[in-house]
């Protein structure tokens, strides 16, 4: 029997985004998403079926749209421009929505459903990562078939070293046409301090299995940089959400709010490292700062040090003396505890039951091979506190004691760990213990005020013990830190219900509708937005909320009949009225 041949055709593909996305739905959800169905329906389509293309993909702050030809796709790229510059004029300009456009001519694939797939579409994708806000990313093959067609201006970028891309991948920029003087650039949404993101460094050993170590590098960073309390710096799970993607760092900066960004390659051959890092200026695209390191594997922790010692001096050169806030305690001198250890972080952010378990495991490992490793037993803790929080201990006591064991003997090693004290007040929590929970987490945070996680909790624990206005005030700022975090929904969870408690049913809805947006699978997101709405007097969409829970886990609901966040009845009562008064529960 002869297999079916491939449908194959060449096309230019013109891949759009939304340049801060992920920023805007934070600032306002519900403009932001009305504008971009209204680009969807009222500009990509149209512009698409005008110039003879087809949208194959909606992307839900973009699309993917093919093209016969490369003229067409180019033209529709700087009409979609156009009519964005309209759309913008009638808005404020805080709500003006920018874009980028990549464009590729390649051979694709399609299957069944005209649904395209190859190369010639993932180099579209990477190009317009490349893209300036407002501009287009067109490849070689695009610029010669256009550029003595199309009389407006190109910028040769050069050859591009593209992510999954086997050959560096030749660029132009076609930039906006100007009808008026030049306006300055606007600033990037900057805090008052200038915040730092580190990214993931690339792993550059051509060894999959040594993504954990650079990993644990690129963390133990962070960590070190959030040591300084005048640096804020943008939370581990915010900058990891970039990795294996190819995004200007301009615009990574621009949506993270940071004014610096960090970046950098680990090559580890055997017992010898290359470890090369770059601090840029997002303001102006400078590279302030640059270093290369070759080193034996055993200096791998005073290359940190002088990594961030580096960024420090350069950062906050106002400071003629500056103390280096890492503990005097050295995280370990044995290299295998420390690979458990990174082992460990591989799986820890995964928040589920499996990832829990391995990463208990490898904790366990790593104190088994140094009883005086302060962070892996301060980790120890928050796994068997994690234990608890997944219902999956087979003896919840026994969980609750070794946590406690785990994370007072992190303390003990060195009581100014911040994760030491954040980890006792994760296990206090879990034990049932709201105020010396919230104790552990005030300790952590007064010692590493950029902790994001540990700011979330202190926020959530001080509207649990009824002190809501500077619960919710703690966890908004914590979501200027960690602003992609993948489990910021929960942290919009405990908002919804923190503005419930405060009898303000839109707010809450707002943020309960935010992490239905992100998390529409769980139960725990939709059973929060229902409460919300059943507040406001919206029984139908409630009603459809609480179904959609059922679907998914029909024993959920049951269980929440007598949801009691709160010590205080009063409080618990008035969460549940709304679906009490309309019967959509009982």
């Amino acid at each position: 029997m002869v297999a079916t041949r491939a449908q194959r055709h060449l096309a230019a593909i013109l891949v759009v985004d939304v340049v801060g996305y992920c920023r805007m739905m934070g600032a306002d959800e519900a403009d932001t998403f009305s504008q971009i169905k209204t680009l969807q329906g009222d500009v990509f389509g149209p512009k698409a079926e005008q110039f003879g293309g087809r949208i194959f993909k909606n992307t839900g702050d973009g699309a993917l749209i093919e093209f016969p030809s490369a003229v067409d796709a180019v033209q529709c790229a700087i009409e979609i421009h156009k009519t964005l510059g309209q759309h913008n004029s009638k808005r404020p300009q805080d709500r003006h929505i920018e874009l980028r456009i990549g464009v590729n001519l390649g051979d694709v694939l399609i299957d069944d459903d005209n649904d395209l797939f190859g190369d010639g579409i993932n180099v579209a994708a990477r190009l317009e990562g490349l893209a300036q806000p407002g501009s287009i990313c067109i490849s070689e093959d695009i610029y010669r078939l256009v550029h003595t067609k199309l009389n407006v201006n190109y910028e040769d970028i050069g050859k591009n070293t593209l992510k999954n891309i086997d050959e560096p991948v030749q660029a132009y920029l076609i930039l906006p046409t100007r009808t008026s003087p030049e306006k300055p650039a606007r600033s990037l949404p900057l805090s008052e301090r200038p915040a730092v993101a580190v990214l993931p460094f690339e792993n550059m050993s051509g060894d999959r299995d040594q993504e954990y170590f650079t990993d644990g590098l690129s963390e133990d960073i962070i960590t070190a940089l959030s040591r300084w309390r005048s640096l804020p710096v943008i939370a581990r799970n915010s900058s990891f959400s970039y990795k294996g993607q190819s995004v200007r760092t301009q615009t990574i900066a621009q949506e993270l709010g940071a004014r610096y960004v960090l970046e950098g390659s680990v090559r580890k051959a055997g017992n010898r490292l290359r470890i090369t890092a770059q601090l840029i200026d997002a303001v102006s695209g400078h590279h302030v700062w640059a270093e290369k390191f070759d080193r034996q594997i055993e200096d791998v922790f005073d290359v940190q040090d002088e990594i961030t010692t580096r960024i420090a001096a350069t950062i906050i050169p106002e400071l003629e003396l500056f103390e280096n806030r890492r503990s005097a305690i050295k995280p370990t001198e044995d290299l295998s505890a420390w690979d458990f250890y990174l082992r460990g972080m591989e799986t820890f952010y995964d928040e589920t039951s499996q990832s829990t378990e391995v990463s208990l495991k490898m904790f366990q490992c790593a104190v088994d091979a140094d009883p005086n490793y302060c962070d892996a037993w301060a980790r120890l803790g928050w796994c068997y506190s994690k234990q608890i929080m997944h219902d999956t201990s087979n003896d919840p006591e026994l969980s609750v004691r070794k946590g406690f064991e785990a994370a007072r003997r992190a303390i003990a090693l060195d009581d100014a760990s911040a994760l030491a004290h954040a980890s006792l007040g994760m296990v206090h929590i879990w034990a049932g213990e709201t105020e010396l929970g919230l104790a552990a987490g005030k300790r952590a945070l007064a010692l590493n005020p950029n902790f994001a996680h540990v700011a979330m909790a202190v926020g959530n624990r001080l509207d649990l013990v009824g002190e809501t206005l500077e619960g919710i005030a703690q966890m908004e700022q914590a979501l200027t830190l960690n602003p992609r975090d993948p489990i910021r929904w929960r942290y919009m969870a405990y908002l919804a219900r923190a503005y419930l408690s405060l009898r303000n049913y839109q707010r809450a809805a707002e943020w309960g509708k935010k992490a239905v947006m992100l998390r529409s699978d769980l139960p725990e997101a939709l059973f929060r937005y229902a409460v919300c709405l059943a507040h406001l007097n919206q029984v139908d969409e409630a009603r459809a909320l609480l179904n959609q829970c059922s679907e998914i886990d029909p024993e959920y609901l049951i269980n929440r009949v007598d949801w009691r966040p709160y010590p205080d009845e009063k409080r618990n009562l008035h969460i549940m009225d709304g679906l009490r008064r309309h019967k959509l529960l009982f």
